[in-house]
């Protein structure tokens, strides 16, 4: 899907090139995970250090049963700490082998998730409209993650809610399915390990050499394609009585 894409745009990155044909963990095992970092760094995006999977669904972190293994920040400071600085990424990457990282929204980019069936019904559609889409990467338990600039809290604008990984926004109504990660939130940066024993990943579609837009360019194709999925969703609902 990766290639099909690139190729409508007629535009792949060095990046996306490379990423072609390879998994997260292969890229993690050659010392290609710093280099994805550090790209993602470069193009602006905060990161700092998560927590990482074991043993199928267990988490790194000494927290008992915890909710998000592998998915949340190893320091509560995480908004603070997160950075674009490349020496401190490379010492985080070098000493921290098998941590993921998460890039903290809402100072100079947000991130529009969607279901995967709607975000790749969504690319499709503004990547033949000619649309600059931006990175996007691929979650493999189900979520699209479409990054963009960050809208702030403009104050002509009803204000978009934090959202963490595991919380929906009171307007789910109105944006069935979509989650606007922005300020307050964070979410998983590739290349990143999922829980369990399948090896699931996080992995760029098109990589951040890929300019953030404007989220509104965005919004109303996904607002759509996950409007169109939740009702068919819906649909297949047995019939209370």
């Amino acid at each position: 899907m990766s290639a099909e894409f690139d190729g409508r745009t007629g535009k792949q990155g060095k990046i996306s090139q490379w990423l072609r044909g390879r998994r997260p963990k292969e890229a993690a095992d050659d010392g290609g995970r710093e280099a994805l970092l550090l790209a993602a760094a470069a193009a602006g995006l905060p990161l700092a250090p998560a927590a990482h999977p074991v043993s199928g669904y267990r988490c790194s972190c000494d927290r008992v049963g915890c909710p998000t293994p592998g998915r949340h920040p190893l320091s509560f400071a995480w908004h603070t700490q997160s950075t674009t600085d490349r020496a401190q990424i490379e010492r985080w990457a070098r000493h921290q082998p098998q941590a993921n990282f998460i890039t903290a929204t809402g100072t100079t980019h947000d991130v529009l998730d969607v279901p995967l069936d709607a975000g790749r019904e969504a690319l499709e559609r503004l990547l033949a409209a000619g649309v600059d889409v931006g990175p996007v990467a691929e979650s493999d338990d189900g979520r699209m993650l479409f990054f963009t600039l960050t809208r702030g809290t403009p104050e002509d604008e009803d204000e978009w809610w934090p959202c963490q990984l595991d919380c929906h926004p009171e307007t789910m109504d109105e944006h069935p399915g979509l989650r606007w990660h922005c300020r307050g939130s964070y979410v998983l940066v590739p290349p990143a390990r999922l829980p369990g024993d399948d090896g699931q990943a996080v992995h760029w579609l098109r990589g951040p050499e890929h300019p953030l837009p404007d989220p509104l360019t965005l919004l109303e194709s996904l607002t759509d394609a996950c409007a169109k999925y939740a009702g068919e969703d819906q649909a297949t609902w047995p019939t209370r009585h």
